[in-house]
């Protein structure tokens, strides 16, 4: 897990290096960045189904797999963008919603 945590920080840095705005301005981009890849799997999957008369197949479900890990990984480097302690915000959002699960309440 550490290892995630190094390479969401380095991703942080070099992200915040290139784009000099206020917090507000960065993290605004940075929910837009997270929309795009969730975008890139909408894409995938449709492309994974063939549902696209024009693409055909041009995905498979290894590709919206990836796509999904971009998702989580730029959901992180978002997190991390928004300043404080973003590891144990989301290790303690996680024991949150297993808390909540395990009393029958909706799991995510």
């Amino acid at each position: 897990m550490d290892e995630i945590w190094e390479t969401v920080n380095s991703l942080k840095k070099k992200v915040d290096s290139h784009f000099q705005r206020s917090d507000e301005m960065r993290w605004t981009v940075q929910a837009l960045k997270l929309q795009e890849e969730a975008g890139e799997v909408a894409e995938a999957v449709i492309g994974a189904l063939g549902a696209n008369p024009r693409k055909g197949h041009s995905h498979d479900w290894d590709d919206v797999r990836r796509e999904v890990c971009d998702v989580a990984l730029t959901a992180l480097v978002m997190l991390a963008r928004m300043g404080g302690d973003p590891r144990w915000f989301f290790e303690e959002h996680v024991r949150a919603v297993a808390a909540r699960e395990a009393n029958g309440g909706p799991a995510a």
